[in-house]
């Protein structure tokens, strides 16, 4: 327990770390109690039944609800927000012959993880300065609590139908951690304000994942696939794009975020030719050339491969035929068969004789048979093509007799 002190010392203590906020690289803090999130539970429950969950969350739903499952006797949690950018300045192009994909904003800059753990530990020292046997436990995203239902109790923001939380004054270009306390802080007054009406991210979510107000199939969105590692299903690969890692769209047409745009966090800037990178030299990078150019984004946590992956279907996408010969090579020398048989579906969405001589050497020479069934697939769609082009040009060339 924290000594025992008058009520009126902890509401000052809590404006003193209202106005260091700034300071300690806060952009906004709230303040709640340590109740169970039992409201939660039975959403939690439901999505777990519906089959929606990522897998990346904590699997016991109690510890997401129960914050004195984590914490003996918790008084009251903490939760902060950190703005961060939503344009680039002068932003690489990408152009034919030397396409480029992009990461999602969350990825630009220093690794998140690592900004709010500094600015968490910022704010335990402030407090241990004020209250020295205070206990704290601060946690970032993969902690066991959810961290936009803190955020939402703590007064931060509400939670979007895009299942952001969107805050009144920095919209939902937030990160967001929280700190549970054996303090007696009063909690904040939760915001009133929400999305009204309004169902533009639902509209405009490229697979359809947001399957009705603040409810996301994650099996479903682009953010979470760029994120796997096996290969993406047939039906959401055109809708990748020539994203890298995450996605944007339901945030970046969001009313709530028109205009908003922030770079007071040296930490958070970032690197245009890092966020947009060139994807064909992507395809050759070796781990130690992936650490030293990503391994400071949050884009790095689950290693090059997926991004690789990403990036073979973004020239797929962009039919760049520019890209045929480093494609050909990848499918015919990587290790890893999901990248051969990404290769081999980028082959046949560009298209060619080129890609389709590959593939069909390919098909004799591949012996895992979950590549050769991808390099199958590229050969029904390419040989079926070139048949439409034959019977077109036979057509043609029929009409012409007749004349």
């Amino acid at each position: 327990m924290p000594p025992e002190r008058d009520p009126a010392f902890w509401e000052r203590l809590k404006e003193e770390i209202r106005s260091a906020a700034p300071e300690l690289g806060i952009d906004k803090i709230g303040f709640t109690t340590a109740d169970p999130f039992l409201e939660l539970k039975d959403i939690l429950y439901r999505h777990r039944e519906a089959g929606r969950e990522s897998g990346f969350e904590e699997p016991d739903i109690e510890k997401r609800v129960h914050p004195e499952l984590l914490f003996d006797r918790p008084r009251s949690i903490l939760s902060i927000a950190v703005a961060y950018p939503s344009k680039l300045h002068n932003p690489p192009r990408s152009e034919p012959g030397a396409y480029r994909g992009i990461l999602s904003r969350s990825a630009w800059g220093k690794d998140y993880h690592h900004v709010l753990r500094d600015r968490l530990a910022r704010l335990e020292a402030f407090i241990r300065n004020r209250v020295p046997d205070a206990r704290l436990e601060s946690m970032v995203d993969t902690g066991a609590l959810v961290d936009r239902a803190v955020a939402e109790r703590a007064g931060i923001g509400w939670t979007g139908k895009n299942c952001a939380v969107i805050t009144p004054e920095w919209g939902s270009w937030v990160y967001l951690g929280e700190m549970i306390t054996n303090l007696p802080f009063a909690p904040d007054t939760p915001v009133t304000e929400d999305c009204g009406d309004c169902t533009i991210c639902i509209d405009a979510c490229p697979t359809g994942a947001l399957v009705g107000p603040g409810q996301l199939n994650s099996g479903s969105c682009v953010s979470f696939l760029t994120q796997t590692k096996g290969l993406v299903p047939d039906e959401f690969r055109e809708k990748i794009g020539n994203r890298l890692y995450g996605c944007d769209t339901c945030q970046i047409v969001c009313p709530k975020n028109k205009g908003k745009h922030w770079s007071h966090h040296a930490d958070l800037a970032p690197d245009p030719e890092i966020v947009k990178p060139l994807l064909k030299p992507l395809l050759t990078l070796g781990n130690k050339e992936f650490k030293e150019r990503f391994g400071s984004s949050a884009a790095a946590w689950r290693g090059k491969k997926p991004i690789q992956r990403n990036a073979l279907l973004a020239l797929g996408n962009f039919k760049d035929r520019s890209a045929v010969p480093i494609i050909i090579e990848t499918m015919r020398s990587d290790p890893r068969w999901e990248i051969r048989g990404t290769a081999a579906w980028a082959l046949g969405k560009i298209g060619g004789e080129e890609a389709l001589q590959a593939l069909r050497q390919a098909a004799e020479d591949e012996t895992d048979e979950r590549a050769a069934e991808e390099i199958a697939k590229a050969l029904v769609r390419l040989d079926g093509e070139a048949g439409e082009r034959e019977d077109r040009s036979r057509a043609s060339a029929h009409g012409e007799a007749a004349d």
